[in-house]
């Protein structure tokens, strides 16, 4: 290569060769300048922001305000901000069913989890319940009998927070909150032709929340059987089958009577229709398989209406009430027990997520084993006064057959109700415990959905104990 090319090749890549001093003596002074500029600049912001901050707290003490917190101890200071700031939050979430808001909270994932569990065969949707406990409700539940047992008494709300604390609103199965609020409202006002519509479950404290009415409402807006006022609409042939009677004769012939509460215990909840009623929606869960055996104890052997002594014979007997809590909330057509097994997945979830769905729009869901923690959601809700009720025990036609079980009272809440109640464990042998378990698995998914909602109503301040309307 010449002479000239190489020298030409070397000045390309060292530019600032020895062989061009003004240029480089240029780029050094270059940086020096923007280097000082920069720190020069800085510095000047810095003044600038410090005068105005200065004197943006000058204004303001005289004003009579004090300096801003840090968020520290603004939490420090303030406890309840946080809380109010969360309230405020949530209420956003209410009432959504009806909105285009995208549905937030966790409401979803539960509602996802439920459909899953019922998409598996009976052993395995219990097995998993057992294990994992998804809803959180069996530890809870737990915790609580021993706590209660222990201490002799029910327990404070701040003593439920400490075993059950409010879940972050992303892992609330109760947001969105798809309730409808002018109807609780409307029903706490004493509204012309509004009522409360009672999901009757048959042995899961229905009789205590009908004896809760009688308590709170007048005696002229109470129907004389257990709150069913069909009763008298049939003349006197049925009592509990609101899902026979049409919305608008339900609607007129509880205005013309004046009852303002209306008990459905023998038919279904008719999902399509009854929500249009001019009603606040309520129902009470209990463990399902408890329930079962209290109805046989109830009805076959304390002689009501049943000869059956032997609970092999009756369940067989009783398949109307296999899964009865899900087919109830979702209203499914006749004949629906023959998915409750088999391959019928799709059948099972689409069960579930009509019940968890219909579910989500009663106001009041309590739990008969936690009766006893109900007042704060009965009170701000349906603006009852009188809640001894919740606590006391109430039993249909007991002249028929009086208990002493030292259990009139309830002053142990869950452990109370326990002890007055037979244990499946104990009654069953083991081949009928799993057959009658694995016919409720549905139920025991839905129940722990409803336990679920009962606790963060019960725990989370924002919601007021229930639906926080003002």
């Amino acid at each position: 290569m010449p002479p000239r090319q190489r020298q030409r090749r070397k000045r390309i890549k060292h530019p600032t060769s020895t062989r061009r001093p003004a240029l480089t003596a240029a780029f050094k002074d270059s940086a020096v300048l923007e280097t000082a500029f920069l720190v020069g600049l800085v510095l000047v912001g810095a003044a600038v922001l410090w005068a105005y901050q200065f004197v943006s707290s000058t204004f303001e003490g005289a004003e009579g305000k004090g300096p801003e917190l840090s968020p520290l101890h603004q939490l420090a200071l303030e406890p309840n901000k946080v809380q109010s700031d969360k309230a405020q939050s949530s209420a956003k979430l209410r009432g959504s069913a009806t909105s285009n808001q995208k549905i937030t909270g966790g409401y979803d994932h539960f509602y996802n989890i439920a459909q899953d569990l019922a998409a598996l065969e009976p052993a395995e949707t219990l097995a998993r319940l057992e294990k994992e406990d998804p809803f959180g409700t069996q530890a809870f539940d737990t915790k609580l009998l021993e706590h209660e047992t222990n201490l002799g008494r029910v327990l404070t709300i701040d003593e439920i927070q400490q075993l059950f604390p409010c879940p972050k609103d992303e892992e609330r199965i109760t947001l969105p909150d798809f309730r409808v609020e002018q109807k609780a409202r409307d029903f706490r006002e004493g509204k012309k032709g509004t009522f409360l519509f009672f999901q009757h479950l048959r042995k899961a404290g229905g009789t205590n929340f009908c004896s809760l009415a009688e308590k709170n409402l007048p005696k002229n807006a109470r129907p004389h059987y257990y709150c069913m006022p069909d009763m008298g609409w049939s003349g006197n042939k049925n009592a509990g089958y609101l899902h026979s009677w049409p919305n608008d004769e339900i609607i007129e012939r509880m205005a013309d009577s004046g009852y303002r509460i209306a008990g459905n215990e023998w038919e279904n909840f008719d999902v399509s229709r009854h929500f249009d009623l001019p009603a606040v929606f309520a129902t009470s869960f209990r463990k399902p398989l408890d329930r079962a055996l209290s109805q046989f104890r109830f009805e076959c052997i304390e002689d009501r209406g049943c000869a059956i002594k032997d609970v092999h014979t009756w369940w067989a007997k009783r398949s109307d009430l296999w899964n009865v809590y899900t087919k109830t909330f979702a209203d499914p057509p006749i004949g629906a027990r023959q998915n409750f097994r088999g391959n019928h997945a799709d059948k099972r979830r689409e069960f579930m997520r009509k019940a968890v769905d219909t579910l989500s729009k009663f106001h009041i869901v309590l739990s008969m084993e936690w009766l006893a923690y109900g007042a704060p959601q009965v009170r701000s809700i349906l603006g009852f006064d009188d809640v001894t009720a919740l606590t006391t025990r109430v039993r249909p036609h007991i002249t028929q057959a009086k208990r002493d079980d030292g259990q009139e009272k309830n002053a142990l809440g869950s452990a109370s109700i326990a002890k007055a109640s037979w244990v499946p464990k104990e009654y069953l042998d083991a081949d009928q415990y799993k057959k009658m378990s694995e016919d409720l698995a549905l139920d025991e998914i839905l129940t722990e959905v409803a336990r679920r909602m009962f606790l963060e109503r019960l725990v989370c301040s924002d919601l007021g104990g229930g639906v926080a309307i003002q």
